[in-house]
């Protein structure tokens, strides 16, 4: 299994959930063994400017703080862009570390239909406007090379049109949305055949007293005996014996009992994130 992330140059450099699981990336719990990073660099964010969005040259320089190599690559260049994604994929494949592929892009229409980018970035745009399409740019270098003619590209492309009209002409029968179809792993029985949610019933979920004051007392007590505990943490577990005494619960306790209930019925739990070794909870 191979992960790759596919991120805008903006995203990039300005999210910091990026930062943060890079810093992941390496980590025993958390590691994909190498994620391959995509970014869409089409040198803009919504309307943004990079000199405006960011403090260093490229989005990209966030992966340096792990060491990932970066490619930089003219997108307009669909063969660098091939040779580039095939190196990326063998160096994640050979050390299982995170890799970048930088497309360095433009983007020839506004942001959405209501976005007309000539407003705030008009000298950008009027550059665009004169850029060849990539795919003309492509086809014209494998005519030129003798790589396929003319009439092996149109038909290509007419190929591919036509898939796309049959696909829309096809669309317009489907009077049924099947939701069915989009789950990634279709929960059997939770949808009747025309795809609309079976009544929601959910099994009994209580338990008994008994078992909760059980969980309250294991929670409350040293699973270790002559164990000299420290009196911070032996106040805090006679607060919870005596609430579990009372038949009163606060938030801490009501999360202990959840999770013992569940490790009760052979569940497991993994917890993790920040405090957790501590048990702050």
């Amino acid at each position: 299994v191979m992960s790759i992330l596919l991120h805008g140059d903006a995203a990039f450099a300005g999210q910091g959930v990026v930062y943060e699981t890079f810093h992941l990336s390496d980590l025993p719990s958390y590691t994909t063994n190498g994620t391959i990073h995509v970014v869409v660099n089409n040198q803009i964010g919504f309307t943004t400017d990079p000199r405006m969005a960011r403090s260093s040259p490229y989005p990209t320089d966030v992966a340096r703080v792990v060491n990932a190599p970066i490619f930089h690559v003219n997108a307009d260049d669909p063969e660098a862009v091939m040779y580039v994604c095939n190196v990326a994929a063998e160096w994640r494949n050979t050390f299982n570390k995170d890799v970048v592929v930088d497309l360095v892009c433009y983007r020839r229409r506004g942001h959405n239909e209501m976005d007309e980018p000539m407003f705030t970035q008009p000298l950008m745009y009027k550059q665009i406007h004169k850029q060849v399409p990539v795919l003309k740019k492509y086809a014209d270098k494998l005519i030129a090379d003798g790589t396929v003619t003319l009439q092996e590209f149109e038909e290509e492309i007419a190929k591919y049109d036509r898939i796309c009209e049959e696909a829309y002409t096809r669309s317009k029968d489907n009077k049924i949305l099947h939701i069915k179809h989009w789950l990634d792993s279709p929960w059997p029985g939770f949808f009747t055949v025309d795809g609309e949610p079976k009544s929601m019933s959910c099994p009994p979920t209580g338990i008994s007293e008994e078992l909760l004051t059980h969980i309250g007392n294991v929670a409350s007590s040293v699973p270790v005996e002559d164990f000299k505990i420290h009196s911070g943490l032996s106040r805090i577990l006679k607060a919870r014996s005596e609430m579990t005494q009372n038949r009163v619960v606060d938030w801490a306790l009501a999360e202990y009992m959840a999770f013992g209930s569940v490790l009760k019925e052979g569940i497991h739990v993994r917890l993790s994130g920040q405090d957790v070794e501590r048990g702050t909870f």
